[in-house]
């Protein structure tokens, strides 16, 4: 009797470790709530040690290296026993991928746990699509929403078809490309503080372009650049509302848009 042929074989269970990361714990957690059940759906087991704190992005762009160092270590500690690392943040994802490896090669207690960390670490909707081969997700968004490539996660890891890859399964969903997508929002960390009025042109420039795509959602995969286009967009009396990619993707979008307040 001929046999039945064999079915292709699931990736095998993943421990993660999730980088909540700054913004998402104290201002979005449903960002975070978000991206475990993406994760979880992909077949992961997901763990957030609760000695993370901050990557040292802040640190880092200030030059204060002996911070960025210590808070390296840190993560690399509470990290280090997971078979991946995952953050919903190309800038953090790429803190610790691109820059702790460099920032430790001097040390040698700690410079070669930072190469292995590091190269286990990925942004959340690149972890889905090239590590864990997630094509589609089952999720629901009535809306025609557009979306900006944060300027870490597009030119330090290359992210920029995957979200669109998993937003064309969507049910519901319709993307509307802005002009200059892959433009700088203005946010840049501590760019914004340093350089206020360069920064407050620069998110502008993106309001314009928000605007003539014709979308009422604005999406991102970093909370830092969400967060600067939603005051942004607010303080012109825009009718667009702001999220996380990882909230559309999970089907989680109950919670108020960012920068809304929750009504009674």
């Amino acid at each position: 009797m001929p046999q039945d042929s064999p079915l292709e074989a699931a990736p095998a269970p993943a421990r993660v470790g999730l980088f909540v990361t700054c913004l998402v714990d104290t201002m979005r957690p449903s960002v975070g709530f978000a991206a475990v059940k993406l994760l979880e759906d992909a077949g992961c087991r997901v763990e957030a040690p609760r000695a993370q704190t901050c990557c040292g992005q802040p640190a880092y762009n200030s030059g204060d290296r002996a911070d960025t160092q210590a808070l390296a270590r840190q993560t690399v500690k509470a990290f280090e026993d997971f078979d991946y690392v995952v953050a919903p943040s190309g800038s953090c994802a790429a803190m610790i991928r691109e820059h702790y490896p460099a920032l430790l090669a001097d040390d040698p207690a700690w410079s070669a746990r930072a190469e292995q960390v590091a190269a286990r670490t990925y942004e959340l909707v690149s972890f889905l699509t090239d590590v864990r081969g997630v094509n589609a997700v089952e999720a629901r968004f009535a809306g025609t929403v557009t979306y900006h490539d944060s300027c870490s996660g597009l030119r330090e890891l290359g992210i920029q078809a995957q979200p669109r890859q998993l937003l064309a399964t969507v049910q519901g969903l319709k993307l509307s490309e802005m002009q200059d997508s892959d433009v700088c929002c203005g946010f840049g960390g501590t760019f914004c503080v340093k350089y206020p009025e360069i920064s407050n042109t620069m998110v502008g420039d993106k309001i314009d372009c928000i605007a003539k795509s014709g979308a009422r959602t604005l999406l991102a995969g970093d909370l830092g650049c969400l967060m600067n286009m939603a005051g942004k967009l607010k303080r012109t009396g825009a009718s667009v509302e702001t999220r996380h990619v990882a909230e559309v993707l999970a089907g989680m979008t109950d919670s108020p848009a960012i920068g809304e307040a929750a009504k009674d």
